[in-house]
């Protein structure tokens, strides 16, 4: 520990040259505030990003029939849930549980009347799928309702391939589960628009009971849950494993089931390394270069102190704690630049264009969280104090008589 009076001289030294002082603050202080603001954006832009997947395709969770995620897409109806509302009554017994829905796969053709197009969709409880697809968008008619018993909603790029708008009727012809051919006449009710460009393409969405009509199957191939907390993700499919027999289901989270979400999050956390690395060399070169022109300038006065007594050690010790109160207040001061910062671009919003694969754009905003901002802080505060390390050793090891001439 420092003696108080060392900390009142280090502090006055600090302050003595005011102009240097304020530029090293400066330069500290951007960069804390730099890196607190970009990653902010990063963050709230992930968590945009998530909060779309879960609430327009995947929930928090799925639970299917064991074997179906490796080979459900092949053969769907081999890989069906007979009694889903026991798995449902299960999965509610737990707290995080906001809502299960049920959802049957199925893919085939639409016909417009004119021409065939191919589509996948899913049968769905129109309440229950409405109240989770928050980030689902209606660009024209109507969600798909409970009364809607041969109601169709349909992707807004398979309405752009068919023509089809609300109020036309369409075909949906499929093979059922025994193979035979099975049609069925659908009023379209709505077109919508998710997150994903190539979802829209292809995506139909129609009762689950319609479905189970359509496949000739009383299963679901998947029991949907919705959480209350996305962070509670995690711990639900824990409890649900040791619920449910793992030689009957099997349970995905949503990230699992989002392979697009996790390469975007590793992109974007690279770039921040990579940023965090820029600005973690810059306050370290511009505060180096601030200690060696403010040592140069004091070495006559490290030399007198040296000459009456003063100890190398306690010459390394003042330049360092001097550069130690630095890194305290230009991070501090970073922080605050960077929460500052951070309400005020929230407050106005930014319009970002739409991601790739994806047709919709979003208002982005800093979020911040205390990770965000102990590792800005830390970056700010390391970088300088270890700049002020080699200067530090120098001066200290100085001749005496040389340092003297400086006077």
């Amino acid at each position: 520990m420092w003696p108080r009076e060392s900390l009142g001289l280090a502090l006055r030294n600090v302050f003595r040259h005011r102009g240097r002082t304020a530029l090293t603050l400066i330069v500290i202080a951007s960069g804390v505030a730099g890196l607190i603001l970009s990653g902010g954006f990063v963050q709230d832009s992930l968590i945009q990003l998530r909060e779309a997947t879960i609430h327009s395709q995947l929930g928090h969770l799925q639970i299917f029939k064991k074997g179906f995620y490796a080979q459900g897409s092949l053969s769907s109806y081999k890989y069906v849930i007979e009694r889903p509302q026991d798995v449902a009554v299960a999965v509610k017994k737990l707290a995080q549980v906001d809502d299960v829905m049920s959802r049957l796969a199925f893919s085939g053709v639409i016909n417009n009347g004119r021409s065939d197009f191919a589509v996948f969709g899913d049968g769905i409880e129109p309440a229950r799928e409405a109240k989770l697809g928050s980030s689902i968008q209606i660009v024209s008619g109507r969600t798909l309702a409970d009364a809607d018993q041969y109601g169709i909603v349909i992707g807004e790029g398979v309405a752009a391939a068919t023509k089809l708008k609300p109020g036309d009727h369409a075909t949906l012809l499929l093979n059922t589960a025994e193979g035979a051919l099975n049609s069925v006449e659908f009023d379209v009710v709505g077109v919508f628009r998710s997150f994903s460009r190539d979802f829209d393409a292809h995506a139909v969405r129609i009762s689950l009971a319609s479905a189970q009509e359509l496949v000739a199957s009383t299963g679901v191939n998947a029991v949907v849950v919705a959480l209350l907390r996305t962070d509670a993700t995690d711990e639900v499919a824990a409890q649900l494993k040791t619920t449910l027999s793992a030689d009957e289901y099997e349970i995905k989270t949503w990230r699992e089931l989002a392979d697009f979400y996790d390469k975007t999050a590793a992109l974007y956390e690279r770039q921040f390394v990579v940023l965090q690395a820029i600005i973690l060399i810059a306050v370290f070169l511009s505060v180096f270069n601030s200690v060696n022109m403010s040592i140069f300038e004091r070495t006559g006065e490290f030399g007198t102190l040296m000459a009456l007594g003063t100890r190398r050690y306690s010459v390394f010790r003042m330049v360092l704690l001097e550069n130690l109160l630095l890194a305290i207040i230009g991070s501090a001061f970073g922080m605050v630049i960077g929460l500052l910062g951070a309400w005020l671009i929230s407050a106005i919003g930014i319009s970002m264009p739409p991601p790739p694969n994806s047709s919709v754009g979003y208002i982005a905003a800093i979020r911040m969280t205390p990770g965000i901002m102990i590792l800005s802080g830390m970056v700010g505060f390391v970088a300088t104090v270890v700049a002020s390390l080699m200067p530090a050793f120098r001066i200290s090891r100085v001749p005496v008589v040389e340092a003297l001439r400086q006077n």
